[in-house]
């Protein structure tokens, strides 16, 4: 049986602000929803522990702001991020006309070949829908990401867009296609148990 240690890793939340990043982060991991969300100031996390097939894994998650006065700060974070979810709001086609530059910025700081997932969030406002799910698909198959439409609202399909990341990053890791970051952050082990030790490379005993 497999054994996997801290693995050192992360997902980040981008995108615009006021698409609903908040709202997906407070819904995958309190399964909570406000209303009145604020805007996020800087870079703020949460942390889920899932299981997946006969892993645990524990995702911490970071939240960033989308204004433009925080970009430097946030851009930062990208650094040994292995996962992100790139949200755009489907009512506003703006969101996702910056959907190109989010992810260039992504790639020009983080690792190359980590797992980005398209997320077109708000589908519970369907009938104000600006952006064709086919057009966000096809962007999404030509960049070689993910792609989902949620419902922070409704938690329509967001377990399934976290889950989808973190089975793909699983993927990778096991083949060790991902390079290892600087930031714990996601533990793989097929036991069940999780490890409290800090700054270790990742490993596995066979």
């Amino acid at each position: 049986m497999s054994k996997w240690c801290k693995s050192h890793k992360f997902l980040v939340l981008i995108g615009e602000s006021g698409v609903g990043k908040s709202n997906l982060l407070s819904r995958f991991t309190k399964n909570e929803f406000s209303h009145d969300s604020r805007t996020t100031i800087g870079v703020e996390f949460s942390t889920r522990t899932v299981q997946l097939n006969s892993f645990t894994i524990k995702a911490q998650i970071w939240d960033t702001a989308g204004l433009e006065r925080y970009r430097a700060i946030t851009s930062a974070y990208y650094r040994g991020a292995v996962g992100a979810l790139l949200v755009y709001d489907i009512t506003k086609h703006l969101t996702y006309e910056s959907v190109e530059r989010w992810l260039k910025e992504l790639l020009d700081h983080a690792d190359q070949h980590m797992v980005v997932m398209l997320v077109g969030n708000k589908t519970d406002l369907e009938s104000e829908r600006s952006v064709p799910s086919e057009e966000a698909k096809d962007f999404a198959d030509k960049n070689g990401l993910m792609f989902l439409e949620t419902s922070a609202l409704e938690s329509t399909n967001v377990e399934a867009a976290f889950n989808g990341v973190l089975a793909e990053i699983h993927r990778k890791v096991s083949s060790r296609e991902v390079l290892r970051g600087p930031i714990s952050a996601v533990s793989l082990n097929s036991s069940g148990a999780e490890s409290t030790e800090e700054n270790k490379p990742c490993c596995r005993n066979i």
